[in-house]
């Protein structure tokens, strides 16, 4: 009897570390991939979606605005890094907030996350069925592409990494092609680079807006328990990915002005292809902006379901949704219902003026990374702590210039988030803060 009861014992044990062994996800991305999916969320977003709104809000003020942008990305950059090295896990700030300030901060850094950015893959959605769907047909192609890719993300991440790779390959080439064709044939000269009558309260709204180009640096952080060597590999791709947008945007940026000036680009809704017009690439700028919408969109499936992953693990969300797919290691329930609703969302709403409701919740998101990067010690420090403080004054700053509208929305929201988590902190007595142990290394 004693031997068969330690078998048992045994058999429970083995057993217990298997199902162990299925909550967590498999370390399958390279340095590289992490570098192509970070990009590839940027580039389709940013040259795509924003220029126009930002240079409606800064006119000539625009490459401006650009750099603004740019420094509070940075910013928000090192502080995402250096989080990421000693938290190598799916969650991102949410798992940082968490860690570092306590169990509210870190979920309402995941819900702006969540909703931001489901709002923004409905607008790239439909960004992609504006240059390929026929005339009538946008909204069932967009709602089409949501499902692809999220059939695609289902079927494991080194997938998504291998057509982030050839996606951002094609967009880089044919954007690197536009900025010499564009530039040889505008007429207006390097006087429509230099600034006019500026109004910095649009300089300051341009960043804000021109911000939803560059949250696609950080996807990598959420994607960190399926990254090998994390510590090493996630600062280096989120740094590169940050610096190699930043260069193809400017370069972009100041070939539009050259070639339609503040006032058409500010009124174009494909700005790239229009500046090429007549020319031999006009259709591939068109492909290339399908294609880029179609990146950003995977990339973004693959970050939310990661976040919402960690958020139901913690009780923020309904834990049901932190399932892993035993064949695909995959947050396959969390994936299938942002799929649902971003597809619902395509075919009702009209989400192209959402960048603004997505910058809201992204700078509120890292906000709290810089906030919480502060509190690290010396020996997990990589970058001076003025880095993190410019970095929380540079994001609430936008904040405050984002249209009204967009921070009234992003507000409700917010609250209305916290209204849920607190109701169910209330009917769940002692469970605040349950699943991942909080802590102030």
């Amino acid at each position: 009897m004693g031997g068969r009861a330690a078998h048992r014992a045994r058999l429970e044990e083995e057993t217990a570390v298997n199902s162990a062994g299925e909550d967590r996800l498999a370390r399958r991305l390279g340095t590289g991939d992490a570098v192509v999916i970070g990009l590839s969320s940027m580039v389709g977003a940013g040259v795509f979606a924003a220029f126009a709104p930002a240079a409606a809000a800064a006119g000539s003020g625009l490459l401006l605005g650009l750099a603004v942008a740019g420094l509070v990305a940075w910013c928000n950059a090192t502080a995402s890094a250096q989080l990421a090295a000693q938290y190598p896990t799916s969650g991102g700030t949410y798992v940082y907030g968490r860690e570092r300030l306590g169990p509210w901060p870190g979920f309402l850094a995941g819900w702006s996350f969540v909703i931001g950015k489901t709002a923004s893959c409905a607008a790239m959605a439909l960004t992609f069925a504006a240059y390929a769907a026929p005339p009538g047909w946008e909204r069932p192609f967009a709602a089409l592409a949501v499902l692809a890719l999220a059939a695609v993300n289902y079927a494991g991440v080194t997938r998504t990494a291998a057509l982030a790779r050839a996606v951002v390959a094609v967009v880089v080439v044919v954007l690197l092609l536009a900025v010499g064709v564009g530039a040889g044939t505008a007429g207006g000269g390097g006087q429509q680079l230099v600034p006019g009558d500026l109004s910095w309260s649009g300089v300051l709204q341009s960043a804000g807006l021109l911000f939803f180009a560059f949250a696609g640096y950080a996807r990598v952080a959420t994607l960190g328990e399926e990254v090998r060597d994390p510590e090493r590999a996630i600062p280096r791709a989120i740094l590169a990915a940050l610096g190699l947008a930043l260069v193809l945007y400017a370069l972009v940026a100041g070939m539009l002005l050259l070639a339609l000036g503040p006032e058409r680009l500010a009124a174009s809704t494909a700005p790239v292809a229009e500046a090429v017009a007549g020319t031999w690439l006009a259709p591939l700028a068109r492909v290339a902006a399908a294609l880029a919408a179609l990146g950003a969109l995977l990339a973004l499936l693959a970050g939310i379901g990661r976040t919402s992953l960690a958020m139901a693990r913690n009780g923020d969300l309904p834990r049901w949704l932190s399932a892993v797919h035993p064949r695909f290691r995959v947050p396959h329930r969390a994936e299938v219902v942002l799929a649902v609703v971003v597809a619902v969302l395509v075919l009702l709403v009209d989400l192209r003026e959402a960048i603004g409701f997505s910058s809201f919740g992204v700078l509120l998101y890292y906000t709290v990374a810089n906030a919480a990067a502060l509190t690290q010690p010396p020996e997990r420090r990589r970058f001076p702590r003025a880095l993190q403080v410019l970095g929380v004054a540079g994001c609430l700053a936008l904040v405050a210039t984002l249209p009204v509208t967009a921070v009234v929305g992003g507000a409700v929201v917010l609250v209305a988030g916290a209204a849920y988590r607190a109701v169910v902190q209330r009917s769940r007595p002692g469970q605040e803060g349950r699943g991942r142990r909080v802590t102030r290394r």
